[in-house]
């Protein structure tokens, strides 16, 4: 299956998320803008913050200074726009390697 746009690559995010018994939360943070999109959580404690984008394209800058935020605080802050990334990233999370 081609996932050629956000909602796609977001929703397999979502489901492979699932096949790891973790959750993908949807993130709304209404009063501070430029959050990521998803809270990655699963087993063991291990989470990361997801900013999911259609294939090539990039964070806005906002969302780029939230990341940095994010990282500064130890968190680990991952820019997805491609589902074949998606086991990669997971993998990451759970070892906990350095966010990319």
């Amino acid at each position: 299956m081609d996932f050629s746009n956000e909602r796609q690559i977001e929703q397999r995010l979502v489901t492979e998320t699932r096949k790891r018994g973790g959750m993908a939360l949807k993130f709304v943070s209404p009063s501070f803008t430029g959050m990521p999109d998803r809270l990655i959580l699963l087993p063991d404690g291990k989470m990361a913050f997801v900013e999911v984008k259609a294939p090539g394209q990039k964070p806005r800058p906002l969302q780029v200074k939230r990341h940095a935020m994010l990282r500064k605080l130890g968190f680990k802050v991952f820019v997805l726009d491609a589902a074949s990334d998606i086991p990669m990233m997971l993998k990451k999370v759970v070892e906990g390697d350095d966010a990319g």
